[in-house]
């Protein structure tokens, strides 16, 4: 099974970040896109964010008639946040 992740704050889950996921999963060979919501991007004010819950059921709520779409909350748990994936 090949799996597309697509990070992002999702803050809030929009009509482009649906369509982006939508593409990939359907005009790509991808089986599935998980859509990993971050809790913190570096690039923007903690305080300009909705709580990490809130947006994680947001994007569950957006995709919950996808079925090629699922939402995750793995970096949750990561210690250290925020992290860049480029330094």
């Amino acid at each position: 099974m090949k799996i597309g992740l697509y990070f992002g704050s999702f803050n809030p889950v929009h009509t482009g970040h649906m369509i982006i996921a939508n593409y990939m999963a359907y005009n790509t060979d991808l089986d599935k896109v998980w859509m990993v919501v971050s809790p913190h991007n570096p690039l923007k004010e903690t305080a300009s964010l909705l709580n990490e819950h809130h947006r994680l059921h947001l994007t569950e709520m957006a995709i919950a008639d996808e079925p090629k779409l699922r939402a995750s909350n793995i970096e949750f748990s990561l210690p250290g946040l925020p992290s860049p994936s480029i330094h």
